[in-house]
């Protein structure tokens, strides 16, 4: 068996490629070295353990012989981690729109010596591989000036500052909310109005997207944008996209109807839609928003969180070499299962003999409500919930008898800082005490594990932190941190928020251009050091660090947080309405910009209740501080804080201007006009 240098590295997805007969480094000063002294261009080759076409490639080029012996003698070739190392893929994925191409995964870059990238592209079958590669080193020899000039093309676009690229020159301080509404009218051009979300195939979740509409509607009163969030919630909740037996939400539906799921499941997704369905529940009430986030919960507990409570990174697609052969089922297999139940549960998840994807293969979804199923069946509602409950355990426990899709054990500040920040989201709406028990643990890993003084690790595999970590990752654990104190009010989390906000700031802000770099000024130089400033499947690490400074800014009394975070803000606004799906989570600070936020004090030996009981209401612009009458608190908002009456109070200040104190929550609900 070939075994090379991959076999040395943590990454699951390096691990997976060890064995290739290809001579795989990791991305290192070793390789880099070598490129230059034997004066070959580089191949960089960078995927996920998740993903689909990724598997396909290496089975079909990179394990075989006579394609890896091509790529050995011609080229000094390098797999990366895109998920370990995003700063290396953004350089390169940015090279490759430059040459006009779409992006994806996985993507295969080719470089000369000095990283300088020339040409690039995604999924190559194994022949077209094989020509490509021949053809590149026959021009690397012949023709090494055309390259050069190549590459000193695409380093122009890949070198320039986002700042002066998109024009985000600072706008001014005063945001409207006729400029909020102007970005949703711009984006609802492209709804899907009979499915809920975009009008286009594949469809990705994008939960900040859904969270800005209820923004929208919480300033705006637009009721299209309710209307459309509730449609795309109810749609994904119930589609294919979501694993209905065992919980969780996979990465995209290839289809148009959520139906067809790419069947990864990526921790990113799960820790914000677990956010976005617990802030549809506090808009709606509806229960199944409930369901979906204690089912997902559930299933991050089961399968994704490791001994000491931090979280995984993914789950694959496939399993046996087959695409979501996990998930699927057959009816003969349901009635194995379930016995004389099983006839409601195979109509309730459209099971069909012939199968309702491929022949003979089924992916459970609904199309209706458990209330409209139990209706139409003549069954008792709560008796129908206890049903499904019970027949999903049985299915979830004969599933785990197969062969199960390969886990990315590898754990991710950032990622686990989103799904923290889920939890704690989830506590503060369902009063769910196992959801803080898990955000307080996973914190403490983080903390504990993935952090060295003040700076932060990227990554965590094998009883090891290691590579530095990115803004994405600072950003994710303070807006986690931040979260975290608002539901218990223990300050040692709004420290720990402070100093590693502290840190981004001196190692990541660009005091030039007002945003952050995505990479530590300690850290390993590149060919371009990038600025993340547009949203994506993950909000931009610079709209993160910009709703941190402003709630951080409050919270602390801190103006100078306050300050950039309203200047990030600025250099985005005229951007905004031209392209909101790209800034949705810009946006959602946008909103809060535009009236005072509600900057909410309690005081009483009750903080918790009183706390969960104000999170039974969609207010999105607040920051909350508690404390209890004897405790002492050096925080501006908790100063002169007393009890009024000898009953739990409530303060409610707007821009330093305070209501007069309150007893109780329905008199500080009146004073926010709810």
């Amino acid at each position: 068996m070939h075994t090379n240098r991959l076999a040395q590295t943590s990454s699951p997805y390096l691990l997976q490629h060890a064995h290739n007969p290809v001579d795989w480094y990791p991305w290192d000063e070793e390789a880099l070295t070598k490129a230059k002294a034997e004066n070959k261009p580089i191949l960089v080759s960078i995927g996920y353990s998740a993903c689909h076409w990724c598997h396909v490639m290496e089975r079909e080029s990179f394990e075989n012989e006579a394609i890896a012996q091509i790529m050995n003698e011609h080229f000094i070739c390098i797999k990366v981690d895109r998920e370990e190392r995003p700063d290396v893929d953004q350089v390169y994925m940015e090279a490759l729109h430059a040459m006009g191409l779409q992006g994806g995964w996985p993507l295969n870059v080719f470089l000369l010596p000095d990283q300088r990238p020339f040409y690039g592209g995604t999924y190559f079958p194994a022949q077209g591989w094989t020509n490509l590669l021949n053809q590149i080193a026959r021009v690397f020899q012949q023709r090494y000036d055309d390259l050069a000039n190549s590459a000193d093309g695409f380093m122009q676009s890949i070198g320039a500052s986002e700042v002066k690229r998109f024009g985000l020159a600072p706008a001014g301080t005063e945001h409207s909310k006729e400029e909020l509404h102007e970005a949703f009218q711009r984006m609802s051009q492209d709804f899907d109005q009979e499915k809920g979300g975009m009008d286009r195939a594949p469809k990705f979740p994008m939960p900040i997207v859904y969270s800005m509409l209820f923004k929208e509607y919480a300033v705006n009163g637009t009721q299209a944008a309710l209307d459309h969030a509730i449609l795309t919630l109810d749609q994904m909740a119930l589609g294919g996209i979501y694993d209905q037996i065992g919980g969780g939400f996979t990465r995209y539906s290839t289809d148009s109807d959520w139906f067809v799921p790419h069947f990864e499941k990526m921790l990113y997704d799960n820790g914000q839609l677990v956010s976005l369905y617990s802030e549809g529940y506090q808009v709606t009430q509806k229960p199944l928003y409930q369901q979906i986030v204690y089912q997902t919960i559930d299933w991050l507990e089961r399968e994704m969180t490791n001994a000491q409570g931090g979280f995984y990174s993914a789950l694959d697609a496939d399993s046996e070499g087959e695409e979501g052969k996990f998930y699927l089922w057959q009816p003969e297999e349901m009635r194995a299962v379930l016995g004389a139940d099983s006839e409601l549960i195979i109509d309730y998840y459209h099971i069909t003999d012939r199968g309702n994807w491929e022949p003979g293969k089924n992916i459970p979804f609904r199309d209706e409500t458990d209330a409209a199923f139990a209706l139409r069946h003549s069954i008792d509602l709560e008796e129908w919930e206890d049903q499904v409950l019970a027949a999903n355990l049985q299915l979830l426990t004969a599933r785990e008898n197969r062969v199960r899709p390969g886990l990315d054990d590898k754990i991710l500040a950032g990622w686990n800082g989103l799904m923290c920040t889920g939890l704690a989201n989830a506590y503060a709406t369902f009063g769910e005490v196992r959801f803080l028990e898990m955000a307080i643990r996973n914190m403490e890993f983080i903390l504990r594990e993935m952090r060295s003084e003040n700076r932060l690790f990227r990554n965590y595999k094998d009883g090891k932190a290691g590579i530095d970590a990115y803004l994405e990752d600072y950003a994710a654990v303070i807006q986690a941190l931040t979260a975290l104190y608002q539901v218990t009010f223990n300050e040692s989390w709004l420290d720990h928020a402070r100093q590693l906000t502290d840190y981004a700031i001196t190692h990541f802000f660009d005091t030039e251009e007002d945003f952050f770099f995505f990479t530590d000024v300690s850290s390993e130089r590149l060919i371009a050091r990038k600025k993340e400033i547009f949203d994506n499947v993950i909000p931009s690490s610079n709209s993160l660090m910009a709703e941190n400074l402003y709630s951080l800014g409050l919270l602390l009394d801190n103006p100078d947080y306050t300050e950039k975070a309203l200047s990030m803000v600025s250099r985005i606004k005229k951007m905004m309405p031209k392209a909101p799906k790209d800034l949705a989570n810009w946006a959602g600070l946008f909103s809060k910009l535009t009236h005072p936020t509600a900057e909410i004090a309690i005081v009483g030996e009750d903080i918790t209740d009183a706390m969960l009981a104000l999170n039974q209401h969609y207010i999105p612009n607040k920051v909350v501080v508690a404390k209890k009458p004897q405790e002492t608190s050096d925080l501006a908002l908790l100063q002169n804080r007393d009890m009024v009456n000898e009953k739990t109070t409530w303060y409610l200040c707007y821009n330093k201007a305070c209501q007069l104190p309150v007893n109780s929550l329905e008199e500080v609900l009146k004073q926010l006009g709810i």
